[in-house]
Parts: C-alpha cells; structure tokens; sequence
C-alpha cells in the first residue's frame, strides 16, 4: 500500500463510515461464532495484515489481541495507537501452531504482496487452535476494479464461492460466507463507472459530507443486524467464517 494510504486509513478508521459499518459487520459474524465482548475471557486473538491497528484495538475489548503486518509504516501508526504488534509477513507468522482462539485478515488476501492466497490462509490455520475460528474480509467482484485497487495494490477481487474454496482447501469448517456493503453497491458501481470515464485516481478513503457519512453508516449497520440472520446474495466485499476442526478425541 502506498505511504499515503496509511495515513488516511490512520485518520478515518474510527470514525469514517465504511470502517465503522464493515466493523460492526465483522463484529456481528465474530459474535455469532461464540466471541462476543465478554471482559475478563482469557482469549489470545491475532489480526493479520493489521494495517494502523484500529482492530486490534477493538478485538482487545474481547480478549488479549496483537496485530501483524509486513509494512514498518502501519507498525508505527499501531504503535502510535498503543497496540501489540509484530512485523513479519502474512505467509511466516512469528507464531507457534495453536496459539490463537479467533485470527482475523481484513482486506488483506487480495493484496499484490500476497502471491499465494491458498498458502496464506493455510498460514493463518496453523497458528488457529482447534475450535478456533478464522474471519477473512476481501473486496468482491472483478468488475468494480478501479482506481481506489491500484491506489491500494489490489491483485484481485474475489467472488464469494473463491473465498469458500479457499476456507474448504484449508480443511476449515464454513460457518457462514456473506457479500457485504451490498445496499450501495449501485452507487459503487456508478463512481467506479466515472472513475474511468473521467480518469481519476487514488483511494476512496476519505470523509463524505457529514449527511452523506450518518446515512452511510447507519446502511452498513443496517446490513450488520441482517448478517446476523442471512447471509447477503451480493455487495462491494465478501466475508468468510469458518472453524478450525476439534483435534481427534477432544
């Protein structure tokens, strides 16, 4: 990710709206699998590709979380938030196998950097305990590339029979795989359409108007209650869920 980027995911993660809905998203499908906010729980939790440490931050409201992620940039965004991090890459984590209850990757697997995913994932496995669970977020759907995934260095957008694949060929148990971001998916579609016809680039990161910002957060909330309860049919990223299966005779 460029150096930019860092300092604008640094700045808008807490209160931007897409952050603040595709949390509570993610949060949502991480309660569900057993780990909601519960203080004093002695859970180990990992974010990978942790960027400037927003969600380990949050994650450590349910038990003891580090982040890891391969750019010295995020690290010292993460440090400046006063989160625990390691530097190392997605494919090597500096971790013994079984460490971890619950390991997460937000928009992460889709990066350049990432030349294997199918290994990647293997990865976060190993060092998931069995029962454990593992929640991945990518950007869904090949035809909403635009200048916002070269800013970020997307090499690929995915489909959410891609992700389940991915969950299956690891030996994970699926538990739930969902598009998200699905309501404004036509207005998505509509700036990625401008973006081409009038050449711009760089990321979408950024503050809408404060109208615009309440609306679209309260959509992405919306759409986190209903995950809750369904899983979504389409939308601008897709999420999957799945258990790392009990060791024999436990």
């Amino acid at each position: 990710m460029k150096t930019v980027e860092y300092e604008r995911m640094y700045q808008a993660e807490e209160t931007m709206w897409w952050y603040v809905g595709m949390r509570a998203i993610s949060f949502a499908l991480l309660d569900g699998a057993g780990l909601a906010e519960t203080p004093g729980r002695d859970r180990r939790l990992l974010d990978t590709g942790c960027g400037t440490g927003s969600m380990v931050a949050h994650l450590g409201r349910r038990g003891r979380a580090v982040g890891v992620d391969l750019s010295g940039e995020a690290l010292r965004f993460c440090r400046t938030r006063g989160v625990s991090v390691a530097q190392a890459p997605l494919g090597r984590l500096p971790f013994a196998a079984g460490t971890f209850d619950a390991v997460t990757s937000f928009d992460v697997l889709y990066h350049r950097w990432v030349e294997d995913d199918q290994s990647a994932v293997g990865e976060l496995c190993r060092v998931l305990r069995p029962g454990g669970v593992l929640l991945v977020r990518v950007p869904a759907l090949r035809w909403l590339y635009g200048a916002h995934d070269e800013a970020v260095y997307t090499r690929h957008r995915y489909t959410r029979g891609e992700l389940r694949r991915l969950f299956e060929s690891a030996g994970l148990v699926l538990l739930r795989a969902t598009y998200a971001n699905s309501v404004l998916l036509p207005a998505l579609l509509m700036r990625r359409t401008l973006d081409r016809v009038l050449g711009r680039s760089g990321s979408d990161v950024g503050f809408l108007p404060p109208p615009l910002e309440h609306t679209f957060r309260t959509v992405l909330r919306g759409e986190a209650w209903l995950i809750r309860h369904l899983s979504l049919p389409l939308g601008a990223s897709v999420l999957a869920l799945g258990r790392k299966p009990a060791a024999p005779g436990t």
